[in-house]
């Protein structure tokens, strides 16, 4: 398996396991009053936002040339530090 094979196959597990974490969140969320359900939902939706977000550059990447992948790769990278980010930002907050 080469490096960029790897690469995406990491990915691809991040990606499973965030949106563990968003289903995670959404049982959390259905279990709130009603104020704090509609403002955990709308923090829920800009998650998965953005998890599709991480899902498209990951195909960007299984499609790129090998000059483009590192500059694609860099890109996932900075999205994914993002959204992990604010993914525990949400966990802390839907306590």
């Amino acid at each position: 398996m080469s490096n960029r094979e790897a690469y995406e196959q990491k990915l691809r597990a991040k990606l499973d396991e965030l949106q563990a974490e968003v289903d995670k969140l959404k049982a959390r969320a259905r279990s709130a009053e009603a104020d704090a359900r509609i403002d955990r939902e709308e923090e829920i939706d800009r998650l998965e936002a953005r998890r599709e977000e991480m899902r498209k550059k990951l195909e960007e990447l299984r499609h790129s040339s090998d000059d483009a992948w590192d500059d694609i790769r860099a890109g996932a990278e900075r999205a994914w530090d993002s959204l992990s980010e604010a993914i525990k930002s949400a966990r802390n907050r839907f306590k």
